[in-house]
């Protein structure tokens, strides 16, 4: 596993969401309701961006098709078509002023 970092944490704030793209790993970082989260950034349905989801207590709704998940741990909630697996969630790592992910 190797630590990649991600932002600076005076970067992050309400509202906070910005994709990252390390090796084969497409991310999301998002800052909700006091709460930071690191998910996969496409959706498991059929890989659409999540980058423009809407997010609403604790739940991220893509923008394609509507499927929701939970964001803590990746549930699917809702699927509008055929289901699909659960967004990944990745643990957030915090080093000095960063905040980062393991990876392997």
């Amino acid at each position: 596993m190797r630590y990649y970092a991600l932002d600076k944490l005076i970067n992050l704030g309400e509202g906070y969401r910005k994709a990252f793209r390390i090796d084969q790993h497409q991310l999301l970082l998002v800052e909700l309701d006091g709460e930071r989260h690191l998910i996969e950034g496409r959706c498991p349905h059929r890989g659409h961006p999540l980058t423009a989801a809407a997010f609403d207590a604790g739940q991220l709704r893509c923008p394609l098709h509507g499927y929701r998940f939970a964001l803590d741990s990746g549930a699917l909630l809702e699927a509008t078509e055929q289901p699909c697996r659960g967004l990944r969630v990745y643990e957030l790592v915090y080093r000095d002023r960063d905040v980062g992910v393991m990876l392997p």
